[in-house]
């Protein structure tokens, strides 16, 4: 095998959701949109209905309907960015749910589909997607009128439980939407953990589901082994990688492992991330190329076959941390030459 291989434990993320669901005040969806946050969005998708999941979240709605394939018609699928120019026959032929975000797109839904069900969002705070105040307040009695399945926002800085950015959108959440009868929904998996207040009738966790921060309480759900190409002997002051970054201050045994930033290990690891070989850790050194990283192993008994970069020893957040970003970006950036195993399902 000479690329790296992924092994997801399908048990380790239902119980993840099981145990978002149980400390959730309503229905907990599942958020599995970026091909199920880098894991795969088919049998990501199964296990969590498996599990209890009936409601799903994708960004897009080409998404959506690769979902529905794999899913078939007893789940709703609803649709972050909306109903697009362009998407009234994917909405259509896969029964998707577009969470309207605009007057616009509200308008465009009614003309191409009347009758469809749709959901809105609505913009707290964080000026990214969904109706602000003034839009809403003027498209609010039709939309109503409408019946829509979910009124949404979503929260900017839940990571951080005592920000105020929290209770404010809180505020202006039960401002915008006191006294409506639609089922409403505020929280994803940092929002879960602020508490019920934030609840609502559906939570939406993603991270969460697959064992990252801010859900401390997570199972890992992915384990990333690399297989090692070749190992060389160095001698003192010899050099390794793209521009001599790392020269050897000992004589040295490197390891070079078949992954690279093409592969969703960003050049920002670059001496900086550690592998490990069972227990033992070994650094990374020199520059991360395209296919190709190099790790210094002169301290194991023998040169190793593989080395395990997520796994028992480190989470994907502490090797986020190492590349100054978040464990989203990491499992979102594995890219399609990692073989794939599922376990646990």
């Amino acid at each position: 095998m000479s690329t790296g291989h992924l092994t997801v434990d399908l048990g380790a993320l239902a119980h993840n959701w099981q145990a978002l669901d149980a400390k959730s005040a309503g229905e907990t969806a599942a958020v599995v949109k970026a091909n199920g946050y880098g894991l795969g969005a088919a049998p990501v998708a199964k296990a969590l209905a498996k599990a209890g999941a009936r409601r799903f979240f994708v960004a897009v709605a080409e998404e959506g309907v690769s979902l529905r394939t794999a899913l078939g018609p007893d789940v709703e699928i609803n649709v972050f960015s909306g109903h697009m120019i362009g998407d009234t026959e994917l909405i259509r032929g896969a029964h998707l749910i577009p969470m309207i975000n605009s007057a616009e797109q509200l308008n465009r839904h009614m003309d191409a589909l009347p009758g469809h069900p749709f959901g809105v969002q609505l913009d707290t705070g964080m000026n990214r997607l969904g109706m602000e105040w003034d839009e809403w307040a003027e498209v609010a009695p039709i939309a109503m009128q409408l019946r829509p399945t979910l009124v949404m926002s979503h929260l900017a800085c839940a990571d951080e439980t005592d920000h105020p950015m929290n209770a404010y959108q809180l505020d202006v959440f039960h401002k915008m939407t006191d006294g409506i009868s639609t089922p409403r929904s505020l929280a994803a998996t940092g929002g879960i953990l602020l508490g019920k207040k934030y609840h609502f009738d559906v939570t939406r966790p993603g991270i969460g589901l697959y064992g990252g921060l801010p859900f401390r309480d997570a199972h890992a759900v992915v384990r990333m082994d690399l297989p090692v190409i070749q190992t060389r002997d160095l001698k003192k002051g010899e050099v390794v990688g793209y521009g001599n970054s790392w020269q050897a201050s000992r004589p040295s045994r490197i390891a070079t492992i078949s992954v690279g930033y093409a592969d969703g290990l960003i050049r920002a690891m670059s001496g900086k991330a550690t592998f490990f070989a069972d227990n033992r850790m070994c650094p990374a050194v020199g520059r991360v190329s395209m296919d190709l990283i190099t790790v210094d192993v002169t301290d194991l008994n023998e040169p190793p076959e593989a080395l395990t970069l997520v796994g028992p020893y480190q989470g994907v957040d502490k090797v986020a941390e190492a590349a100054g970003t978040i464990g989203y970006e990491i499992l979102t950036s594995l890219g399609a030459r990692y073989s794939r195993h599922y376990v646990g399902g």
